[in-house]
């Protein structure tokens, strides 16, 4: 299972990632951000939450 991570963390890798609930399972609307490598992650919808890297950065 891939790593989740908290809101506010730097990324470890470059990527779209998903919104997540706080176990790791699929949240409603979840809206999957782009993200690059060492920046931080942004806020999630609810607190609890965390982002799940799911591919690579679409162009």
């Amino acid at each position: 299972m891939a790593k989740t991570q908290n809101p506010g963390e730097k990324a470890d890798r470059s990527g779209e990632y998903e919104e997540r609930g706080p176990r790791g399972g699929k949240v409603p609307n979840p809206g999957p951000k782009s993200v690059r490598r060492n920046v931080k992650l942004p806020p999630t919808q609810k607190p609890g939450r965390k982002w799940k890297r799911i591919g690579p950065r679409k162009p």
